[in-house]
């Protein structure tokens, strides 16, 4: 009898949803909590999913709320949401890539990384390596600043310094303070190697390792690894100047701080929307304009394989670049002197929609469900889908419906981008034969 094989997609939701539902149970015991009482479902639930799926929303003070248990329990969620997201991308890029190869051209088997045995824990091994060696050196940097600053003792340092460490560079934006990082808003050495652990661990071990590499050689890097790079920097430099353009006067946030302060917030103003979740500002109180440049640096997230959320940094400029050949009357889409296949450009555009659909349901149910103004759902919609963890405040006064709906959008955001794009690549279909051609009146 022939054994069937679940289909490779269909194992990246599976594995999420057990780990959440693990999470939830271990966050539902009465250890996990301070007092004697087991906190409720759907709060376990939602801490759950936003850990697993490193998000970093919550509904409640995770400094306060949880017991040593309970935050240790968050804390190997994330490990485990952002190990398993690595590892689970990396792996399911390299089977599509060599199943494209395979179907489309007769190569010598040594060029068409075929997956094997070895091959797949050769990868795991170099992705677990990778992410503990980072996490292991921005831990210590964490632990002496918090050592000689803010702690008593060292094992409170050393504790803070890994749980700040693990959620930055897994994107989390889980934090041990109650008020997030907002008391570390003018201090560099706090500020700063988070930035640099969540930039690192966005980019994607696709990325990492390609640099690692080849970083000497910028003009040898593959189509994705310049497209995520340089796109990354762009973001980053136009996130951080509109931050600080923004807000410098804005009392409610970086207006009361000296200058070197307002550039250190401003740079973290930059970099969190990149889907890591830590805010060192109050996000309700920022003035609409930067609520909608961050709206878009939400949405994109990112580079593909990594940490972070959103569509992905490859995924919004291969679409740019789509529409200036567009433009351009060109009729195919050309990024650093290579060509990207028109299947590509589809999967993107699917990805967006997609991505699009999601967030306007989400936001429509919400805003039935509640009486807050459309700005600030639309805001924590865009957070939740993209996993990015930024609120204006709102998320622990949401009813049972609209916090449902925001698991369900962090779950989806997480998943489904990875599998959707992973699916079309898996189900090439090819007719036989050619349809009479029609075209519609576009624009």
């Amino acid at each position: 009898m022939k054994r069937t094989l679940m289909h490779p997609t269909r194992i990246v939701p599976l594995a999420f949803l057990m780990a959440i539902v693990v999470g939830t149970l271990l966050l539902s015991l009465p250890a996990a909590t301070p007092g004697p009482n087991r906190p409720p479902v759907l709060t376990a639930a939602f801490t759950s999913v936003s850990a697993v799926c490193v998000t970093g929303l919550t509904t409640v003070d995770t400094a306060t709320y949880w017991s040593p248990f309970g935050q240790v329990v968050v804390l190997s969620l994330i490990q485990v949401g952002g190990f398993g997201i690595m590892t689970l991308a990396t792996l399911l890029g390299l089977l599509v890539s060599g199943r494209l190869r395979l179907s489309s051209s007769l190569i010598a088997q040594a060029e068409t990384h075929t997956m094997n045995i070895g091959e797949v824990r050769h990868v795991v091994r170099r992705v677990a390596i990778t992410m503990l060696s980072f996490e292991a050196v921005f831990a210590l940097i964490l632990a002496g600043r918090f050592r000689a600053n803010y702690d008593d003792t060292w094992g409170t340092a050393l504790w803070h310094g890994l749980f700040h460490s693990v959620s930055a560079f897994n994107n989390a934006g889980f934090a041990l303070y109650s008020d997030n990082l907002i008391g570390f808003v003018s201090d560099a050495w706090i500020a700063f190697p988070i930035c640099v652990a969540i930039i690192v661990g966005g980019l994607g071990f696709p990325v990492l390792f390609e640099l690692r590499r080849k970083w000497r050689r910028p003009r040898m890097w593959t189509v994705h690894t310049r497209l995520t790079v340089y796109g990354s920097v762009f973001l980053l430099v136009v996130g951080t100047l509109a931050f600080l353009a923004l807000e410098w006067t804005n009392q409610g946030t970086l207006g009361g701080l000296s200058p070197w302060g307002k550039v250190v917030g401003g740079v973290t103003g930059g970099v969190v929307p990149r889907t890591a979740g830590f805010n060192s500002v109050d996000y309700g109180a920022i003035t609409p304009e930067t609520m909608a440049v961050n709206y878009l640096l939400m949405f994109i997230g990112g580079g593909s394989a990594g940490t972070a959320g959103g569509i992905k940094v490859t995924t919004f400029f291969l679409l740019a670049f789509a529409i200036f050949a567009e433009i351009r009357g060109e009729r195919d889409t050309t990024v650093a002197h290579r060509s990207v296949s028109h299947s590509t450009i589809r999967q993107a555009l699917t990805v967006v929609l997609l991505a699009i659909a999601a967030i306007a349901t989400g936001t429509m149910v919400i805003l039935m469900a509640t009486d807050y103004a459309l700005d600030v759902v639309l805001f924590e919609s865009i957070s939740a889908f993209a996993t990015v963890g930024l609120s204006t405040g709102i998320t622990p006064d949401l009813p049972p419906v609209a916090e449902v709906t925001l698991m369900v959008l962090m779950y989806v955001g997480r998943v489904g981008t990875i599998t959707v794009a992973s699916a079309l690549a898996f189900r090439r279909g090819h007719r036989h034969y050619q349809l009479p051609e029609e075209r519609p009146v576009v624009g």
